[in-house]
């Protein structure tokens, strides 16, 4: 299945839904009214665009998610990779790292799942 495309604006909806869901329309409405100063008609918009492309629904005024976060957040950040370093995590990992510095315990967690990915792929071997 293909992951739906979602853009900046619906990004900040969707992580209000994803933190409190499942979320009472009439919450979602007052807490995007305050943390993104939308109207009730905006939030239901961006609801309904969200929804037609599977990413949420709403269901007895209910809304819950279709599509988890990370898999949202996966597909994003293979995109970013493939279009803005031809598909080369080396050269986002370096042009990432030439500007901010990590502490050890974010080093250390990259050195954790790149281990972690190296022992599934001997596995799958």
């Amino acid at each position: 299945m293909e992951v739906p495309k979602i853009f900046k604006s619906e990004y900040r909806f969707a992580c209000i839904v994803w933190d409190r869901e499942p979320v009472k329309m009439k919450e979602l409405i007052a807490i995007c009214n305050e943390k993104l100063g939308w109207k009730r008609t905006t939030t239901y918009t961006v609801l309904k665009r969200l929804s037609e492309r599977g990413i949420f629904q709403m269901k007895d005024g209910v809304v819950t998610s279709l599509i988890p976060k990370e898999e949202i957040q996966r597909e994003e950040s293979r995109c970013f990779v493939e279009d803005t370093f031809d598909g080369s995590l080396p050269a986002f990992v370096a042009a990432f790292v030439q500007n901010k510095s990590l502490s050890a315990k974010e080093a250390e967690e990259i050195r954790r799942l790149l281990d972690a990915y190296t022992e599934q792929e001997k596995k799958a071997d």
